[in-house]
């Protein structure tokens, strides 16, 4: 078992970790009941996206020699109606400002687009990444 969940009433649960101990709560979004006071289900989501794409393209750096400390992501999701879900998911990446060749930026940023949450999101969820480098 990666981690155990537990419902704690008014739309939130607690999220705990077992390796770690570490936890999350979350709740309903404000738009389904919830008063938005954690992230949403659906927010951690697209956090996992962004957060997959900057470790996988991390370790591969490193492996390359490069680091990317210091990189800021900003990650915008949209709901769709019928049925409700996530339709869209933007992910931009301001990367630090390195020296590194068009091949370089080109495996980091392929990376990122194979990484394993992005390969297990349904096809009909657009997702947009893009990278700015420096």
């Amino acid at each position: 078992m990666t981690a155990s969940l537990e419902y704690t009433g008014e739309l939130h649960c607690r999220c705990t970790h077992l390796q770690s101990g570490s936890s999350i709560e979350t709740d309903a979004p404000t738009d389904n009941r919830g008063k938005g006071e954690r992230f949403s289900p659906t927010d951690l989501l697209c956090v996992s996206l962004g957060t997959c794409m900057i470790t996988t393209m991390a370790i591969k750096a490193t492996d390359m020699g490069i680091e990317l400390k210091g990189t800021q992501l900003e990650v915008t999701k949209t709901m769709y109606s019928d049925p409700r879900r996530v339709g869209e998911v933007s992910v931009v990446l301001h990367l630090p400002a390195l020296n590194l060749d068009e091949k370089d930026k080109v495996i980091l940023e392929r990376t990122g687009n194979h990484c394993p949450v992005m390969k297990s999101i349904h096809p009909d969820v657009q997702v947009r990444a893009q990278y700015l480098w420096g």
